[in-house]
């Protein structure tokens, strides 16, 4: 466990260029992204520590697992999970997990759970308490020196509609001291206190039936189980239905027991029974924890208001299925930090920070509904008395559970929710007028349509494109295409970045690993590519991706359009 001691009240800093309210993992992963690009925060954060008895989010995703690479936190998350990729990468549902048990239907690969080299990202998903992996995000912000995190005080309120910001916090014995910020981010949850002094207030609605997670230890249900290793096993039960899987290999496990009813009350004597019931198995079961929780779909009208925002569940709440909540909550981080800082160094044009909630709240909306979707078809949804009986009305039960199931798919293959998403939309990419894939939760098509995210290869020397973006903008040319170094064809892209003050790289990248040219891949000779790893443009022409610059870094008043070779006409910062 990390050790990050409380700040007395006379080093509590008086002034903050960002503070962030909320030390969970979007906080703390913002106030790192906004490090790596030389910004100093200050993280307020009421807990002192990690509580491991409250797991909550297990799956970090492709995406995320990209995103902590950038920041060189992958191989020190993978090397904390107690479950690595190989163990299992399997999600399987079944009538139980002892004695005479049925596999119904098993999904392989769930998300994106992948051994060995990953194609449609540097990184594989990675299964992984939430607890774990905050204490590597802790362990990454103690270590790092423009990250002030002041533990044991809470934000009670945000003062001010213009910048700077007084905001009042407070520790448990109810002293209060002012920070004065330029900027306020509420990282601070569903109940958020910065959200509330905005007067924002989040709009949706809840399931119809609750659910309650158990965290227990059993000495004996490892050697019990007689199915195969799963990340999850789904058990569809008459009598208890919900979902059971490992928390660390041995013998701490984690339980969701689905459709119960919020106003009943369960002891630890209940929480026992009822895992006794989803496993099928009189084994030892000592319960750790307890925790009630009922599905919302929940999603703030606007993200921010001046140079205040709200980032994760302080925006959005949306259902656990599929597991995308805490990671559209670091993709919220990802998509501002780089914003922020483009503010606060100078080169961030007036359109910038407001097209930070225009691109993630669309995201958000689509992720909540496909959430909310497979809410709609949970364990007990596919219960059956005949599910585990021999003969042909048991046959006829289980063939007609698997092919129902079918539609559990989205959940756990949902490669195009992780990486399909686009911000086409947005006023900071340039639309080309081509044809974009169409949304699918399943089926990823990597495409460099602007506002996609960048098509994902591996190069001839086995690394990744990835590997080749530059911390700014990043100005990429297929090598085979270009007559002259990419600097010199690209020489516009330069100076305009020059004159400003836009950090840019230019850089030619040769075949993929399998032969394919990145022309092909693009569908151009060239893309723009955003801090963040989406496309902002794509194209020939150097004077238009030029003029692509300025509307990528929010200084652009009117649109490009390359097939006439016009210019944009752009506010100089």
């Amino acid at each position: 466990m990390v050790a990050l001691s409380t700040f007395p009240a006379g080093e509590i800093p008086e002034q903050a260029e960002v503070l962030i309210s909320g030390g969970g993992p979007s906080g703390l992963f913002l106030a790192l992204d906004l490090a790596a690009r030389g910004i100093p925060s200050t993280v307020i954060e009421p807990r002192a520590v990690v509580d491991p008895t409250r797991p909550r989010a297990k799956t970090t995703n492709a995406r995320t697992m990209t995103h902590l690479r950038r920041l060189g936190l992958a191989d020190a998350l993978r090397a904390a999970s107690p479950l690595p990729v190989d163990y299992s990468q399997d999600v399987i549902f079944c009538t139980g997990l002892t004695g005479s048990v049925r596999e119904l239907r098993r999904f392989r690969n769930a998300f994106q759970l992948v051994p060995g080299r990953y194609g449609p990202q540097p990184e594989c998903g990675q299964q992984v308490p939430q607890p774990v992996l905050e204490e590597t995000l802790r362990a990454a912000v103690a270590a790092n020196p423009l990250v002030t995190f002041a533990t044991g005080w809470s934000v009670v309120e945000v003062r001010g509609a213009q910048a700077p910001h007084s905001v009042v916090v407070s520790d448990a014995s109810g002293g209060t001291r002012i920070i004065t910020a330029d900027f306020v981010v509420g990282a601070d949850g569903g109940s958020s206190v910065v959200r509330r002094s905005l007067g924002i207030r989040l709009e949706g609605g809840s399931a119809a039936l609750s659910n309650i997670s158990i965290l227990f230890r059993s000495t004996g249900l490892a050697s019990a189980v007689a199915l195969d290793p799963a990340v999850q096993y789904w058990v569809v039960g008459s009598d208890t239905a919900g979902m059971v899987g490992p928390l660390d290999g041995t013998d701490t496990w984690w339980a969701i027991i689905q459709g119960v009813d919020a106003d009943v009350a369960v002891s630890t004597e209940d929480a026992g029974a009822l895992v006794r019931s989803l496993v099928g198995s009189e084994v030892d079961v000592d319960v750790l924890a307890t925790d009630p929780w009922t599905a919302r779909m929940l999603l703030a009208p606007e993200y921010s208001r001046g140079n205040t925002f709200l980032v994760g569940d302080a925006a959005h709440l949306n259902p656990p299925w599929g597991g995308h909540g805490f990671n559209t909550c670091i993709g919220d981080a990802a998509n501002l930090a780089w914003k922020l800082a483009a503010a606060i160094n100078g080169w961030g044009g007036p359109e910038l920070l407001a097209s930070y909630g225009e691109e993630r709240r669309p995201v958000a909306a689509r992720t909540i509904r496909d959430a909310a979707t497979n809410g709609r078809a949970l364990a007990y949804h596919f219960a059956d008395p005949d599910l585990a009986t021999a003969g042909p009305a048991g046959d006829a039960a289980r063939q007609a559970a698997y092919e129902a199931l079918a539609v559990k798919r989205s959940e756990f293959d949902s490669l195009g929710l992780v990486l399909g998403y686009s911000y086409g939309d947005s006023p900071l990419v340039v639309p080309d007028g081509r044809p974009v894939p169409p949304e699918d939760p399943i089926r990823y098509v990597p495409s460099a349509s602007p506002g996609a995210l960048l098509p994902h290869t591996w190069l001839e020397d086995s690394t990744s494109v990835y590997g080749r973006l530059g911390s700014g903008f990043t100005l990429l040319a297929d090598a085979g295409a270009l007559g002259r170094s990419a600097a010199q064809v690209f020489a516009p892209v330069l100076d305009a970045a020059r004159r400003q003050g836009i950090p840019v790289t230019v850089a030619a990248v040769g075949p993929s690993d399998d032969g394919r040219h990145h022309s092909d891949v693009w569908g151009a000779e060239a893309v723009l590519v955003r801090p963040d790893q989406h496309v902002a443009w794509r194209g020939s022409s150097a004077e238009a991706a030029a003029a692509a610059l300025s509307v990528a870094a929010g200084w652009a008043t009117t649109s490009i359009d390359e097939s006439r070779s016009t210019r944009v006409d752009a506010v100089l910062p």
